[in-house]
């Protein structure tokens, strides 16, 4: 007999718990070896919890991991300084960056500026799309380009869905449209429980940028 946490695991106990995790193992393994589709992905981090950007540059570092290039086009946050972007920097052209967005709507209070920017990124995201030395296209927050109109949400779909065969796109931030989510082969909801800056914590190197 065995003691863990001051638990007795007797042997039936043992015996229980290998025969249950067999089974598990069992109907894990048929349904890993049901699926043979192989396909760029379409993927959308959206909802008003903190995590959507980190999420998709943590992947973005997996592809990296693998020998793959990455392509970045940021449509809101063109003005900030960012860890990230100093980080993927270390990756040399392994990582195609354009930081190209104004700054939020009510920062520039420009709504023709705002729109000729995003304009520029979602060209910017076409010619990276294109590229087929690109495994993973990162469009950190498209969706508040398209909440706000800045660009014509059927003709970003209708591209995005055309996209090559072997293509991964993550698109960011908040409020994305429902076209877009019909179209995504993944879309993540990050839910809001708790957020620091209720309690007065300010954005902080390391954490938001």
């Amino acid at each position: 007999m065995a003691a863990t946490d001051d638990k007795t695991i007797d042997d039936k106990d043992a015996e229980r718990h290998r025969a249950k995790m067999a089974k598990r193992k069992a109907v894990q393994d048929a349904e890993v070896a049901g699926k043979t589709i192989e396909k760029g992905l379409l993927i959308v981090n959206t909802g008003p919890g903190k995590g959507k950007t980190t999420a998709a540059f943590g992947l973005a570092l997996r592809m990296l991991g693998y020998g793959r290039r990455v392509g970045v086009v940021q449509f809101i946050k063109g003005k900030w300084h960012t860890g990230e972007k100093d980080a993927f920097g270390a990756f040399g052209d392994r990582v195609v960056w354009h930081a190209m967005g104004e700054g939020f709507t009510w920062e520039t209070q420009d709504l023709k500026r705002d729109i000729a920017a995003a304009e520029a990124a979602w060209a910017k995201a076409l010619e990276l799309m294109a590229d087929p030395t690109i495994s993973l296209v990162v469009l950190d927050e498209l969706n508040i380009a398209l909440r706000y109109d800045y660009l014509d949400l059927e003709k970003v779909v209708a591209a995005l869905k055309a996209r090559r065969e072997d293509l991964h796109v993550v698109v960011t931030g908040r409020n994305a449209k429902p076209l877009l989510v019909e179209a995504a082969d993944l879309v993540t909801e990050m839910g809001l429980t708790k957020h620091h800056f209720s309690a007065g914590v300010k954005a902080q190197q390391g954490i938001e940028f």
